[in-house]
């Protein structure tokens, strides 16, 4: 009987010890986000790489709220900042840069993310990163297709690589 006794107790106190434990843990009550989803677009058919991160609401999104968004600047020189309007009714957030140039593969690149009510106060923030892995190389010398129907390029025709031999390339700083 002593034994039966001894196991409940155990027993009871291992739970309380898991209880407790999770009770320690963040609950992410004060997030308003999560990231879902973070990656480099090379649209080859575009001859274009951006960044695209994607957030998930974790709970009911307020009217008025923003996405400020500083991505590291793959060319050098100052981040480039987007701001975007956080629609309420959407199931996920998506927020992409502007075509970039000079995306090296295999080196991180420093975004941050601010979420910003109406009035301009910081809900959330984010610090991550992202790497390619892929050379911005890869990409054609110009768009592969012009026009709503995706013509095919006139300036490429011969070139199915789509590299026009001459093109002046981009300054690009060295890896590091």
């Amino acid at each position: 009987m002593f034994s039966k006794l001894s196991r409940s107790i155990v027993f009871g106190v291992a739970l309380l010890a898991a209880a407790a434990v999770g009770a320690c843990r963040d609950s992410g009550k004060d997030q308003l986000f999560a990231i879902s989803g973070k990656l480099f677009e090379f649209n080859y058919r575009l001859g274009i790489a951006t960044y695209v991160i994607t957030l998930n609401p974790l709970r009911p999104v307020g009217e008025g709220q923003i996405a400020v968004v500083s991505f590291q600047n793959p060319a050098g020189g100052d981040p480039i900042i987007v701001n975007q309007k956080i629609w309420p009714k959407l199931p996920h957030v998506t927020l992409t840069s502007p075509p970039l140039s000079c995306v090296v593969k295999d080196k991180p690149y420093a975004v941050s993310i601010r979420i910003e009510d109406s009035s301009g106060k910081l809900l959330q923030s984010f610090e991550t990163t992202l790497t390619s892995s892929l050379d911005q190389s890869v990409l054609p010398d110009r768009p592969l297709v012009a026009g709503p129907v995706y013509e095919l390029n006139k300036d490429l025709a011969g070139h199915v690589d789509g590299k026009l031999p001459g093109e002046p390339k981009p300054d690009c700083p060295k890896a590091a």
